[in-house]
């Protein structure tokens, strides 16, 4: 499945309903709950007018938000189908994140992961990311997410066909 840019023609709801299937994991396990429960159809449309919204199938299983900024590209709301999670749809994602950080002319990329999800942090590490933040969401007096951040080096060579 070759990953595609989100069109305003998307079904932004089956998006939605996508993302909330795949977090449900944190349901009880995360504190405050996801923000992907406030999340709408029209907000997913402005991510993809205002930053980028990238899919795999039609329909969706799988998708990610990426979203520049002034030191890095932000992974937001990284999605796949429970069903088709361990498959490598994961792994297309990010290579096409570090593709597109590489075009936006940024040195790194970032993300947050939830402090309960100790997994997610394992699977970050792995994947060569470092910690660089905890914050706490608003009234909370402890953390309650972690900041990551993989620098990027040159770009892989391809091989030619």
């Amino acid at each position: 499945m070759i990953p595609h840019k989100a069109r305003e023609a998307e079904d932004w709801e089956a998006i939605r309903e996508l993302i909330l299937r795949a977090f449900a994991f944190m349901e009880g396990r995360i504190d405050p709950p996801s923000s992907a429960h406030r999340l709408t159809p029209e907000a997913i449309a402005r991510q993809a007018r205002e930053g980028e919204v990238w899919l795999m199938g039609d329909p969706a299983v799988a998708c990610l938000f990426l979203t520049p900024l002034p030191q890095a590209l932000y992974l937001g709301k990284m999605a796949v189908e429970p069903a088709l999670q361990g498959h490598g749809l994961g792994r297309v994602l990010m290579a096409l994140a570090e593709d597109r950080a590489r075009a936006l002319g940024l040195p790194a990329l970032e993300l947050e992961t939830r402090i309960e999800l100790v997994e997610n942090q394992a699977a970050f590490r792995a994947m060569g990311f470092t910690q660089v933040a905890a914050k706490a969401h608003p009234g909370f007096d402890r953390p309650t997410s972690l900041t990551f951040r993989r620098a990027l080096g040159p770009a892989p060579a391809r091989a030619r066909g």
